[in-house]
């Protein structure tokens, strides 16, 4: 782990919060000048504490009205196996997110789709079939009533 001081925590606090802040405003939000802001920022990302920039977009809006979650169990646990399933995943952009379980399910996958008919088709012809899967139960969200991303800061 990184170690990070109260301003650097203070400035990955509001870039989590407002990713598209200016520097000059996140300076004085975390009582700096511009110049030893950025290279803290900079510093963050070289250090890989600062992935990315990303908007965070209205699904639904988009067209995306269904999101299921769905818990994957593989045929086999070896490495490659797991590898395997992992980087088939990475290819089908339906799937947000994919973690690997401990216990009886071996990875939860969080997935997006247009409509029932379009996940029922996913499911069928891109998940199920895919390599060393030997069951998949899932789950229709109804609705959300909590989604952050990040982690908490506290002081």
């Amino acid at each position: 782990m990184t170690t990070l001081d109260g301003i650097d925590r203070r400035l990955l606090a509001e870039l989590q919060d407002e990713g598209r802040v200016t520097n000059v405003e996140l300076a004085q939000r975390v009582g700096l000048t511009a110049p030893p802001c950025l290279r803290r920022v900079r510093a963050l990302e070289e250090a890989g504490v600062i992935r990315g920039y990303h908007a965070d977009l209205d699904a639904a809006k988009l067209g995306f009205a269904i999101t299921v979650f769905a818990l994957v169990s593989l045929k086999s646990q070896a490495e490659e196996s797991l590898r395997q399933f992992e980087d088939h995943m990475r290819t089908l952009p339906e799937v947000r997110e994919c973690h690997m379980l401990n216990g009886e399910i071996d990875f939860i996958l969080k997935i997006v789709s247009k409509d029932l008919q379009n996940f029922q088709e996913f499911l069928t012809s891109k998940l199920t079939p895919a390599p060393n899967v030997a069951s998949v139960k899932t789950s229709l969200t109804i609705r959300t009533a909590k989604q952050l991303p990040g982690v908490p800061f506290t002081d």
